[in-house]
């Protein structure tokens, strides 16, 4: 079974190809858990009619999926609640110049 932080860390390495940002300082990760070698991550989109959802999901999928301990890893994209600048990590803001 993978730590969380290792979890984490994986979502980080998938990028908003639109922002340039990845999926967890933009706040789109809302919960990541695990049951054995499972993973169900709940996450959303900067908006409802993003070009890159499809592809922002997939690579989730593939980044968990390498971890050793994951066998399997669901994504379960959500609009509920809706995402907004607020959910972004300082770091997130300063990058795209928002104070």
């Amino acid at each position: 079974m993978a730590e969380e932080t290792e979890l984490i860390d994986a979502l980080k390495q998938v990028v908003d190809p639109e922002l340039m940002i990845n999926i967890v300082d933009l706040g789109l990760v809302y919960d990541v858990a695990q049951d054995e070698n499972k993973v169900k991550i709940q996450m959303t989109l900067t908006s409802p009619a993003c070009p890159a959802g499809p592809q922002i999901v997939h690579q989730a999928k593939m980044a968990l999926e390498q971890i050793e301990g994951v066998d399997e890893a669901q994504i379960q994209l959500v609009m509920t609640p809706p995402w907004t600048p607020d959910r972004m990590t300082d770091d997130a803001r300063d990058h795209l110049g928002i104070f």
